[in-house]
């Protein structure tokens, strides 16, 4: 399983120096959010070109407000300036998010999907698209020099979703989904949906909060605050109810350095092919602490 880090929200140059000490460190990738600070993919062609090695993917930017062909425009662009090595990872965001904040409908989210990826897929992979459906009429053309097919990645949590990323896309990634959710539901559901297609073998990225700490307890207070909206949006409820979770809180991988490798263990041992760690501690002991042994699965 690779690992990697979860870069969180901030500055242009935090996440240079974050991305650079991640590759330092050894890890596999590292990932940024879109929520309502800096463009994650303008971060990302300014890390690709001074950071060598590691994947940098989003986790995730949402579809409804930027059109395939924009998307696939600036997620070539970023595949360019890394070389290869971007994971576009995209989502469908929240209804409240959508239709309060942005004003768009959010009716029928997996037929927006679904027409999303029919016109983003072909322009990703083959640089042009000509499509008619519902929702979307697109015939246009992309073209990056430089840039090579980049993997698409859908934040999939229910069962359509999941079975529409394994079908169209090259995988999945899941957040507030722990490991008996994702042994019992996500990777069986993926897998098999990947089976029918014909598609190979998916890739299914797992991000959860971490920290090693000798108080738990107190560990799992703060993400209780830190994650809290998430216990109430019904696409992650779903799957903390799920996994038996009253709440956030309760899928966060805490306790001591042995208790965390176990933990991040039994994601690995569910099928996921990538752990991605949220550090919600900032620079004191359990931070090192929790990158220590992150480190040891590198």
């Amino acid at each position: 399983m690779r690992i990697g880090i979860f870069g969180g929200d901030g500055s242009v140059a935090h996440h240079l120096h974050a991305a650079a000490q991640t590759e330092a460190d050894g890890f596999d990738s590292y990932w940024i959010p879109q929520i309502f600070g800096a463009d994650a993919m303008a971060v990302h062609t300014a890390i690709g070109v001074h950071v060598p090695r590691i994947e940098l993917g989003t986790a995730v930017v949402p579809t409804y407000p930027r059109h395939p062909v924009v998307m696939a425009s600036q997620a070539l662009t970023v595949q360019s300036a890394s070389g290869g090595r971007f994971a576009l990872g995209i989502g469908l965001s929240h209804e409240w998010v959508i239709e309060s904040m942005f004003g768009y409908s959010f009716e029928k989210p997996v037929r927006h999907m679904r027409e999303y990826l029919s016109v983003l897929v072909p322009l990703i992979r083959e640089g042009a698209v000509k499509f008619e459906g519902e929702t979307l009429k697109v015939e246009a053309g992309v073209a990056v020099e430089g840039a090579t097919p980049c993997p698409i990645l859908v934040a999939a949590l229910g069962e359509q979703m999941l079975k529409l990323a394994a079908a169209m896309a090259d995988g999945t990634i899941t957040w507030m989904t722990g490991p008996k959710t994702l042994a019992e539901h996500t990777v069986p559901t993926i897998r098999a949906a990947a089976e029918a297609a014909g598609t190979g073998d998916p890739r299914i990225v797992s991000a959860l909060p971490v920290a090693v700490t000798d108080d738990p307890d107190a560990a799992r207070a703060k993400a209780a605050k830190v994650f809290q909206i998430y216990g109430g949006l019904p696409s992650y409820r779903a799957m903390l109810d799920r996994e038996g979770a009253a709440g956030p809180a309760d899928v966060v991988i805490a306790g001591t350095a042995q208790e965390v490798r176990a933990e991040i263990q039994r994601v690995a041992d569910a099928g996921a092919t990538d752990f991605v760690a949220v550090e919600f501690f900032g620079d004191d002991p359990i931070r090192t602490a929790t990158r220590d042994v992150l480190k040891s699965f590198v």
